[in-house]
């Protein structure tokens, strides 16, 4: 009889071949003579011979090549073959710094059954600190409660994920963990920062269309606002929003994209959710962060505070 799969580590790929390859020589360094940790692969329909590298490694990855890029529904399908309790998902330019981190996940998750997801800490290659708005500001270093993860680095329970419907797979790319994190904490469970969970994210310079950077985030978010917020309250945050991603049509040119992601965002069916009081006022910095009014007090309280220590205020 086999041995227990503990962990299922689980990451997408698409046209990064170097980065690939990196991510799975790391993996290999860290579990590859884990009995209790299987890795998944899943291709996006590379074409710069990602796929073949994968089906190389099928003496201890499992992969799966697609013939087209189906965004995160091509980790969904990775999610269905998991046998693992939990759930490790890493992008194609991400990896664990070391087993330590595959072996806190386990630990945490085994020991805390109110927590559903663990937040790894998120690093670039330099050991920088990636910095995101749902880490509460307090030390870095602290374990606390967080209210969503970085897609990169984060662990989850398989059959809560399972439970959620994996990622939203309309959603193709971004804002997808958000959607999940809000899931997580409908269900009462927990999301937790572990700092001692470090994931490396190369942040690969392998280019990425820029129009993507313009259609999914404003089309998705647009969707999250809809769907959880009420009448008129959301009026005022889609507006927000959709100034911010005309901003960013505007810097980048991709006039065209931004009104596809604006029938998409205001015409597409999204069904709405009610969402209790209490988590309303968990996200509220997620709403604040589509807010034109809260960017520009965040902005200016940035200018001042930049101003005093240039003058040698503390």
């Amino acid at each position: 009889m086999g041995k227990h799969i503990k962990l299922t580590i689980v990451f997408l790929n698409f046209n990064r071949l170097q980065d690939t390859i990196q991510t799975v020589k790391q993996l290999k360094t860290i579990c590859y003579n884990r009995k209790d940790i299987e890795v998944i692969a899943v291709d996006n329909g590379s074409t710069d011979g990602t796929d073949q590298f994968l089906e190389s490694q099928s003496d201890w990855i499992i992969s799966l090549s697609l013939r087209d890029n189906l965004g995160i529904e091509g980790l969904n399908l990775g999610f269905d073959m998991a046998k693992g309790e939990y759930i490790l998902v890493l992008d194609d330019d991400s990896h664990p710094l070391s087993i330590d981190t595959v072996n806190i996940v386990i630990k945490t998750l085994d020991k805390h059954k109110d927590v559903g997801v663990v937040a790894c800490k998120i690093e670039s290659e330099d050991r920088t600190f990636f910095r995101t708005w749902h880490i509460p500001n307090i030390n870095i270093s602290m374990k606390c409660e967080s209210l969503a993860f970085v897609g990169c680095g984060f662990a989850i329970r398989r059959e809560l994920f399972k439970k959620i419907g994996w990622f939203p797979a309309k959603y193709f790319l971004y804002q997808n963990e958000i959607y999940v994190a809000i899931k997580i904490r409908e269900l009462g469970y927990k999301i937790y920062y572990e700092p001692n969970c470090l994931v490396i994210h190369r942040n690969s310079p392998v280019s990425r269309p820029s129009w993507r950077q313009v259609f999914y985030p404003t089309r998705n978010t647009v969707w999250l606002l809809r769907e959880y917020l009420p009448f008129p309250i959301s009026a005022y945050y889609i507006f927000s929003r959709l100034c911010f991603g005309f901003i960013r049509a505007f810097e980048s040119r991709e006039y065209k994209w931004y009104l596809k992601a604006l029938k998409e965002a205001l015409f597409c069916r999204v069904k709405k959710a009610h969402l209790s009081l209490e988590l309303y006022k968990e996200f509220i910095i997620l709403w604040h962060q589509n807010s034109i009014f809260h960017q520009i007090k965040w902005a200016l309280a940035s200018k001042n505070k930049n101003r005093y220590n240039k003058k040698g205020f503390k």
